[in-house]
């Protein structure tokens, strides 16, 4: 439930003005909204879709400052879904859920604030499939160092090509910048903020594999009393050690050069056969060889640390994924690998 505010004085401007719009209904709101531009709109949709709950105190002290008249009304709540009403009363339904979309994405007031609040490998695998130009400008508007995470994930060849178009740029023109500005908020933000509503089962599934083996079995058991379904869906979406059987060869490969050896040594120490077959026929003979005495001077090794080892593994291999460097086939037939 959200938190209900008591003190006026914590109140900032944009809260107000808030307050003030969901006060006044859709036929006064709807005369202001179309005096603001499109900026003044998205902060002040911000404030309404996060506003929470505010006493009916509260709103008579605002209603004072704004007109003596309104100082007689209740109490209100602000909301997404609110907001989301109170404009779609005033503006073409495209308009309005692009602004909502731009509201539950990444925080910042511009476009290429947001950018910077991408995660570095989402924002690599979003621009790897544009055009050179187009990653240039990109990169040279967002800040050095969020750029240079995201260069150094992107292929090799054409981060070079990047680089390239980045030297050789000397003014870009308005329309070229407006124009990326477009086709990310169009594309690439609307996407990624619809992503953020997770499934509740994918949530649940990333929560679960976080925990250690007892805890997890402990929770699934339970909830496999209250609710199969939902239980055997979980299940299907977790990633376990025993899942990296789902990449194949090359894959492999690339997770081993990422991995920290010791830490694969101990996951490997309590895994199945066929995974430990499965790293060491993906390495070389010496690094198997290697890895094995080193698994053997070990000796006993208590399950939590391989439980830790395994699950820092699977981070790694699912951080991997995401980035689209290497596959992870489903469980079901149309996810299989054909080679």
């Amino acid at each position: 439930m959200t938190k209900s505010k008591e003190d006026y004085r914590s109140l900032s401007g944009p809260q107000k003005a808030a307050a003030l719009m969901l006060a006044v209904g859709r036929t006064h709101s709807s005369k202001l909204f179309e005096r603001m531009d499109d900026e003044e709109i998205r902060e002040l949709s911000l404030a309404m879709s996060t506003l929470g709950s505010l006493g009916a105190g509260i709103v008579e002290r605002l209603f004072v400052e704004f007109a003596d008249q309104l100082s007689t009304a209740g109490g209100l709540v602000g909301s997404y879904d609110s907001t989301e009403r109170l404009l779609l009363e005033t503006m073409p339904e495209d308009r309005v859920r692009q602004i909502m979309e731009e509201l539950r994405g990444p925080a910042g007031r511009t476009m290429w604030d947001k950018l910077g609040n991408v995660n570095e490998a989402v924002l690599a695998n979003y621009l790897k499939n544009e055009y050179p130009q187009t990653v240039a400008v990109v990169l040279s508007k967002i800040k050095p160092d969020h750029a240079a995470r995201v260069l150094a994930l992107l292929p090799e060849n054409f981060s070079m090509e990047v680089i390239m178009r980045m030297l050789r740029t000397e003014a870009v023109q308005k329309e070229i910048i407006d124009h990326v500005e477009r086709t990310l908020r169009t594309e690439f933000m609307t996407n990624l903020s619809s992503a953020a509503r997770q499934d509740s089962h994918e949530m649940m599934a990333e929560i679960f594999n976080n925990l250690d083996r007892n805890t997890e079995n402990r929770f699934i058991t339970a909830l496999e009393e209250r609710n199969q379904e939902s239980a055997e869906r979980i299940k299907q979406l977790m990633f376990t050690f025993d899942d990296l059987m789902r990449v194949d060869a090359t894959g492999i490969q690339v997770l081993l050069r990422q991995v920290e050896k010791d830490q694969l040594a101990i996951a490997l120490k309590g895994a199945a056969d066929s995974i430990k077959e499965l790293f060491f026929a993906n390495m070389s003979e010496r690094a198997g060889k290697m890895m094995k005495e080193d698994m053997d001077a070990m000796g006993a090794v208590r399950l939590k640390d391989v439980e830790e080892a395994q699950s820092a593994v699977v981070q790694v291999a699912k951080a991997l994924s995401d980035a689209g460097e290497i596959v992870i086939a489903g469980n079901d037939e149309e996810s299989e690998l054909i080679d």
